[in-house]
């Protein structure tokens, strides 16, 4: 069992979310090969454009904003319409059918070689959200099995990875346990965190054993903020004198 990390309010929790949703952005970004620096994402997600930065990076960055704040708005239940809602957004430019199922056949490349997911079952995907939902995991462990999951399924034609992180951080924000974002700076070179998670992840879409990634997420990516019992505010170190 994965014990959550953080225990907010949803309304702290959307808060935070809003605090940090550069931060968030300029990481989901690096699922779709954008290359963007911080300051670059801030501009964009401010509206202007950026020197350098292409027409589609600038759109893959504006859908995420609007992803991430229709997830933190909303009040309707984790569903598979939900998802479908929240990939027309993320996917807009790049999908086939942005908000669709997929209907045929797809691959992922992968550093191990390409990944055939398999057929989407309408059935088995409502089943399987349900038995997650109803389980006695803690929410981190959930959110982070959906999110993977919702990876490898393939639900839709484009943007999976996008639409699985955003259903999960609505999970964790839905019950106050933070954020699920992967920090690719903790180890100073971004390409070694980034590489690392391309090997997990393309062991899980094998394997379909996600407990390596699972973990591995667990120590590394849930951020969040602790609380004072008493007076609801963020915990503080006593200033040196």
């Amino acid at each position: 069992m994965l014990a959550d990390k953080y225990h907010m309010t949803k309304d702290q929790n959307r808060r935070f979310a809003r605090s940090n949703l550069t931060k968030l952005v300029h990481t989901n970004a690096r699922f779709e090969g954008v290359n963007t620096t911080m300051p670059q994402t801030q501009t964009i997600i401010d509206g202007l454009g950026v020197d350098g930065v292409s027409i589609d990076d600038i759109n893959v960055i504006v859908q995420l904003k609007r992803g991430w704040q229709s997830v933190i708005n909303a009040d309707e239940p984790l569903t598979l319409d939900f998802a479908k809602k929240i990939n027309g957004i993320v996917a807009l430019h790049e999908s086939l059918a942005p908000g669709e199922l997929r209907t045929g056949n797809g691959y992922v490349n992968t550093n191990q070689g390409e990944f055939i997911p398999p057929e989407v079952d309408i059935d088995a995907e409502n089943t399987y959200l349900k038995q997650l939902l109803n389980g006695s995991e803690s929410t981190t462990e959930k959110a982070l099995q959906l999110m993977y999951h919702l990876m490898r399924s393939q639900l839709f034609w484009d943007g999976n990875k996008r639409t699985a992180v955003l259903m999960a951080s609505k999970l964790m924000i839905d019950h106050g346990a933070g954020l699920i974002n992967v920090p690719l700076d903790r180890w100073g070179n971004p390409l070694d965190r980034w590489g690392k998670w391309n090997e997990l992840i393309a062991e899980f879409y094998f394997s379909n054993n996600d407990q390596k990634i699972v973990k591995w997420t667990y120590q590394q990516a849930i951020q969040g903020v602790d609380f004072h019992p008493q007076r609801n505010l963020p915990h503080s170190k006593p200033r040196r004198r």
